[in-house]
């Protein structure tokens, strides 16, 4: 059986979408390690809804 470890599945949302009030959300799963990085997740992304690059930030 494989360890569990670390690594936990982050869920990253785009906050630029949600302010812009369009329908639809853009959403990406990652993994992150947990010991290396507590804090919140923030990444860029492309987002197809607005065509662009826009920043992803971990919710829950």
């Amino acid at each position: 059986m494989a360890k569990r470890g670390n690594r936990v599945q982050v869920i990253l949302e785009c906050t630029e979408h949600k302010a812009s009030g369009q329908a639809g959300t853009s959403r990406y799963i990652t993994t992150k390690n947990k010991k290396n990085t507590p804090d919140r997740m923030e990444l860029k992304k492309f987002n197809p809804i607005l065509k662009k690059m826009t920043v992803h930030k971990e919710i829950k």
